[in-house]
């Protein structure tokens, strides 16, 4: 059978989804330079589908062109089509940034750190998932016997991710049933981001060779655990030192940590409609159910908002402040890897702007909201968040969020669980 390799270029937007279009692989010199076609509506395309509401109606042209250092091509050697894609860009035909690309957003977050503190940023994704190719057995958490049972999925996954450039760190069965995690190494912002995309496709990739499903639904059994997505992150300077340990400061932090910590806290009213944007999201924060249900920063507790994770067997202060970092754990699969991370940073540097402090230990802190209408409320509201995406882009958030949550608000909890977990 004669067969003519494809390439497909794409973007992950409001959805979280990764949409795009493909083209011959024998193109790729062009469309690296004009990209492929796209309207702005099309960044309006609910996780269900169908446009429900949009602010650019049928008119307008961009382009999203493929960034070369965000390229993925894996062969499965199984006979199937080679996995072949880039992430890229949203762009004006012009070539400028689109004032809603989510991967500009991320940059321009890298950018308002930089500029607040002359700081960057490493970030690591650790994502939760559920296959639906492993039997469901009691007493299968952390199990070796589910770790087995999950064979070959799991080597096949973890060679499709370093053949994809992707460093992988574990792979494991988790707490809940048919429930895996996997952690990659940390790297810059932007990259990490292309990483998480990239991640959720090769697991979906691999899975759908071996004849199954995974799915990253923040919350597939509404009696279960739910997929969370835990964003581990650093701060290095400008000569790529680690700049987020001071053995003196508050909780081992320094300054500009500290700051940029009481920033995130500050703002996650606004924050949590970008990192837990579904409505399904909100069933997975509640107590009992090892989800953040407040507004915290603690030490080594996976109850957390925000952990600062632990150093592992440090024999030097230089080890302990290479792995010194905070994990922010109020995201899941629902979210663009670039909007959620892009979110975090814009709240760490106002913080660091601001010289924002933390919280006073003790007492009560306030509640994460409980509801996608009271995250999208608390987004609303926020002159500082409608700063990071502008009028336009936010007005499109807004708006889509809305739909998606009357699109839904009628089903039951059970009902919602089985209609996102075939989504994502």
């Amino acid at each position: 059978m004669i067969r003519e390799e494809l390439v497909f270029v794409a973007t992950c937007d409001i959805s979280g989804h990764v949409r795009g279009k493909g083209f011959p692989a024998r193109e790729l010199p062009a469309r690296l330079k004009k990209g492929i076609g796209w309207t702005g509506s099309n960044l309006m395309m609910s996780p269900q589908g169908p446009i429900w509401d949009t602010p650019f109606g049928t008119a307008g042209d961009l382009m999203i062109v493929p960034d070369p250092a965000a390229e993925v091509r894996v062969d499965f050697a199984d006979g199937s089509a080679v996995e072949h894609f880039f992430l890229g860009d949203t762009c004006t035909t012009d070539g400028r940034p689109w004032e809603c690309c989510p991967r500009d957003f991320l940059r321009r977050a890298i950018e308002a750190l930089e500029d607040a503190a002359g700081l960057r940023l490493v970030a690591a994704f650790e994502q939760e998932f559920v296959d639906g190719g492993v039997a469901e057995q009691p007493g299968d958490a952390y199990a070796l016997g589910a770790f087995r049972r999950g064979a070959p999925f799991g080597e096949v996954f973890i060679a499709a991710l370093r053949a994809a450039g992707v460093v992988p760190d574990t792979f494991l069965a988790e707490y809940g049933p048919r429930q895996f995690e996997v952690t990659v190494k940390p790297q810059p912002a932007l990259v990490a981001a292309d990483h998480a995309v990239i991640t959720r496709e090769m697991a979906r990739a691999a899975a759908f060779r071996l004849g199954r499903r995974v799915t990253f639904s923040p919350k597939p059994d509404p009696e279960g655990v739910g997929n969370g997505v835990h964003i581990h992150m650093s701060l290095i300077d400008a000569a790529g030192r680690p700049a987020t340990h001071a053995p003196d400061g508050k909780l081992g932090l320094s300054p500009p940590a500290a700051e940029f910590l009481a920033g995130v806290l500050h703002h996650m009213p606004a924050i949590c409609a970008v990192t837990a944007p579904s409505p399904v999201s909100y069933l997975r924060l509640v107590p009992n159910r090892w989800a953040p249900t407040v507004i915290d920063l603690l030490q080594q507790d996976r109850g957390a908002c925000l952990r600062l994770c632990p150093v592992f067997a440090a024999g030097s202060p230089e080890e302990t402040r290479r792995q010194f970092h905070f994990e922010f754990r109020a995201a899941d699969a629902a979210a663009s890897p670039y909007l959620a991370l892009g979110a975090v940073i814009f709240a760490g540097a106002d913080g660091i702007r601001r010289q924002l402090r933390l919280p006073q230990t003790g007492g009560t802190p306030p509640s994460l909201p409980r509801s996608l209408p009271e995250a999208l409320e608390g987004l609303a509201a926020s002159d500082t968040a409608a700063g990071w995406f502008g009028p336009t882009h936010l007005d499109a958030y807004l708006r889509f969020k809305r739909a998606e949550w009357e699109q839904v608000a009628a089903l039951s909890e059970s009902e919602l669980c089985e209609r996102y977990a075939e989504i994502y």
